[in-house]
């Protein structure tokens, strides 16, 4: 019988140069991801002494089918993400930053939240790290106490309406691969970061006709947010003059707070039900 998570996308974690953050990340992904699935750690010649020892002990225990692939020097972010992506054809990937840390389900809901709307080219999960698909609050970094087999449970409970964002967001996001190669792909040419590579991205499939949606039902905690390299957002305006009134807008209007209380509701009912054996193994 085929492993549960055969069935699944690819996961594919560029390596950073945040060792720690890199462990639990890790971590998380053998919590949070069926057994068998495929993930791929690729390395632009990232990670140090350290980091590579993380990942070699990783992979000698990981539940996950895992492979490793390392350059033997930097050509980007965002070249190394095309690389990969390229590599893929047109399959649906899902790109996870690697100082991040899912939650149980994770990318289940986000494959669940493609095949519900064949009009979505990118699914992007609540995070904790800003910007538009923030949680608690809107644009905002936030520590959460809640743990993420909890957190797992409550975003499960607020709908599937999947609404539409901006843009993807970097600390985790599943592409449609189909779009993508309709889209033409990454950009490296014009931005180097993949911040900025993934907003163009985003804007090219949403004049294809796809969405950027939020997957409401999933998330995935970050400690920091993702930043383009500069000259990036210069090169952003140029290209697309709207997107910065685009997003300054959303984040004023906030279309998401009503679901973002609807959550924040569903948590304090469970936080002050009584104790009850958790549907999800307690990844905190």
């Amino acid at each position: 019988m085929s492993p549960a998570g055969a069935s699944l996308p690819i996961v594919l974690v560029p390596v950073g140069t945040d060792e720690d953050a890199l462990d639990a990340c890790l971590a998380a992904l053998d919590a949070s991801t069926p057994a068998g699935t495929r993930v791929w750690l690729a390395d632009d010649a990232q990670a140090g002494p350290r980091g590579n020892a993380i990942i070699e002990r990783w992979l000698a225990q990981t539940p996950l089918q895992a492979a490793h692939t390392r350059r033997a020097s930097p050509i980007g972010e965002a070249a190394h993400l095309d690389e990969a992506l390229r590599a893929c054809g047109d399959v649906d990937v899902a790109i996870l930053a690697s100082d991040a840390r899912p939650t149980p389900g994770w990318l289940e809901r986000l494959q669940d939240c493609l095949m519900r709307d064949p009009s979505i080219a990118t699914a992007t999960p609540w995070s904790n790290a800003g910007e538009a698909a923030s949680w608690p609050r809107i644009g905002e970094m936030v520590e959460v106490d809640a743990s993420p087999a909890r957190l797992a449970r409550v975003c499960v409970q607020v709908g599937h309406a999947h609404p539409t964002l901006p843009s993807a967001i970097t600390h985790a996001v599943l592409i449609r691969g189909a779009a993508r190669v309709r889209a033409g792909g990454l950009d490296p040419a014009s931005y180097r970061s993949w911040y900025a590579a993934l907003i163009d991205l985003s804007l090219r499939m949403s004049g294809l006709g796809w969405r950027n949606a939020l997957c409401e039902t999933a998330f995935v905690l970050r400690a920091v947010e993702g930043v383009p390299t500069d000259g990036d957002m210069e090169a952003l305006s140029v290209r697309w003059p709207a997107w910065h009134a685009q997003l300054a807008h959303f984040l004023m209007d906030d279309p998401l707070r009503l679901l973002r209380e609807r959550m924040i509701d569903t948590l304090a009912r469970e936080e002050s039900a009584p104790p009850q054996p958790d549907l999800f193994a307690d990844a905190s």
